[in-house]
């Protein structure tokens, strides 16, 4: 069972939140208006996750709030917020927030954050985890680019061969001659650039062509 308080600022987003989050293994255990009255009542009633909706409120003065008040050292911290700035959101899980949703995030999500942060994960929305990470985000949509990319026979080799299997074992699995098994690793390692099948296979995983 997940023991949950709650803290918003109006008693209507409150009752909602309770209303969201009233799964069968989530039980609500308070709630307060907000965090400067938080005190020592979440404490009190035992809570794994500090649920907060930040309303209209900057996640980074919600952030600061919750800096002198060392929640994050005692409780799993959850911030329901549309409003930072970029950069906030690492600010945010610097200071401890466990995960950071948008404060129209349906139920499930809302209810799998809460799961996931009590079991010590940390989770980002989608829709903010590109402004957390926005150069990452353009080098793989430029790494996964190739000059010529590999046909889905090609792929389908690639991902043997990160398996470990020779030459010998893949034209076995693809129903093909050894010669043949030869041909595509060769065009991979074309396509790829790469000087040895390891290699191919590491830019196959930088590239998102391999699943491991």
């Amino acid at each position: 069972m997940i023991r949950v308080f709650i803290v918003a600022a109006s008693s209507l987003a409150r009752t909602g939140l309770q209303g969201l989050v009233g799964a069968r293994e989530i039980e609500v255990v308070g709630s307060a208006t907000n965090l400067e009255s938080l005190g020592g009542r979440w404490a009190d009633a035992e809570a794994d996750v500090v649920l907060i909706d930040a309303g209209g409120e900057p996640l980074e003065e919600a952030v600061e709030s919750l800096a002198g008040l060392q929640l994050a050292s005692e409780a799993a911290l959850v911030i329901l917020s549309d409003h930072g700035e970029p950069g906030s959101l690492g600010e945010a899980l610097r200071a401890g927030v466990r995960a950071v949703l948008p404060g129209d995030s349906p139920a499930t999500q809302i209810v799998a954050a809460l799961e996931a942060v009590a079991a010590g994960l940390i989770v980002v929305h989608p829709a903010q985890a590109g402004a957390m990470f926005p150069a990452a985000r353009a080098a793989s949509r430029t790494v996964a680019e190739l000059a010529e990319p590999l046909t889905p026979r090609e792929r389908e080799v690639l991902q043997m061969l990160a398996s470990g299997l020779a030459n010998k074992e893949i034209a076995a699995r693809l129903a093909i001659s050894e010669h043949t098994a030869k041909f595509h690793v060769a065009s991979i390692l074309g396509k790829l650039g790469a000087a040895s099948r390891t290699e191919a296979v590491s830019i196959g995983i930088r590239r998102g062509l391999v699943l491991l």
